[in-house]
C-alpha cells in the first residue's frame, strides 16, 4: 500500500514540478523586472500616469532594442571589448562564461548552428550517439584541424553537464529525423522519457 502511494505521488510530482517551475520563473522574472524598472520608472512619471507592469514592459522594449542594436557592427564590436574586459576580470572570469554559455543555448542563433542532429557512429561495434553538426565548412575551423570531407559535431552529454566538439569523418555520422529541441531533451534526459511525436 505504501509503495502504491509513494509511487502515485512521485508520478504527480514529476507531472507538476515542471508547469511550477515553468510558471514560477516567469512569475519571478516578471517582479524582478517590475522591482528593477517599475521604481525607476515611478520616480520619473507623475503619479497617475504610472500603472502596475511599466517595469516588465520597459524590460522587455529594453531587451528587444539591445536584440536590434545587435546587429549592427560597431555595437557587436563594442559588446565584444565589453566582453573582453570581463574575461580577463579576476572573479568575473569564472562565472560569467558559464553564464554566457547556458544562456547561449536559448539563442536562435544557438538553433541555426545546430541545424542537423546526426548519430555519430564510435569504434567498430556499432556504439551510436546523437550529435549537432557545429561545423559542415572546413574554411570556417582552425588551420591545423582542418581535414578533407570532415564535420565538427558537438556531442552533448545527459544531464547538463557539458559536451564535447568532435572533428568526425562524414562517413561516420548519418542525418536523424528529429529536430533540435526533441534531440536535446532526448539526450539531457538520458533517453528516459523518450522521444514524443507528434
Amino acid at each position: 500500500m505504501v509503495k502504491f502511494i509513494s509511487k502515485h505521488i512521485l508520478t504527480g510530482l514529476i507531472t507538476i514540478l515542471p508547469v511550477v517551475l515553468t510558471l514560477y520563473l516567469l512569475y519571478w522574472f516578471a517582479v524582478s523586472a517590475e522591482a528593477l524598472l517599475g521604481g525607476l520608472i515611478h520616480r520619473w512619471l507623475p503619479e497617475s500616469w504610472h500603472w502596475p507592469g511599466m517595469g516588465l514592459v520597459a524590460v522587455l522594449l529594453v531587451a528587444f532594442a539591445v536584440g536590434i542594436l545587435m546587429h549592427a557592427y560597431v555595437v557587436q564590436r563594442l559588446f565584444a571589448s565589453g566582453e573582453k574586459l570581463l574575461y580577463r576580470t579576476p572573479v568575473i572570469k569564472s562565472i560569467y562564461p558559464a553564464l554566457r554559455d547556458f544562456l547561449n543555448y536559448f539563442s536562435p542563433t544557438t538553433h541555426k548552428e545546430f541545424g542537423q542532429v546526426v548519430a555519430v557512429t564510435l569504434g567498430d561495434n556499432g556504439m551510436q550517439v546523437i550529435g549537432f553538426v557545429t561545423q559542415d565548412n572546413p574554411e570556417h575551423l582552425p588551420e591545423d584541424f582542418r581535414e578533407p570531407d570532415s564535420i565538427l559535431v558537438y556531442l552533448p552529454l545527459s544531464y547538463m553537464i557539458g559536451g564535447y566538439a568532435v572533428l568526425m569523418p562524414r562517413s561516420a555520422i548519418r542525418p536523424l529525423d528529429m529536430n533540435m529541441e526533441e534531440a536535446m531533451r532526448f539526450t539531457l534526459t538520458a533517453g528516459v522519457t523518450g522521444t514524443p511525436r507528434q
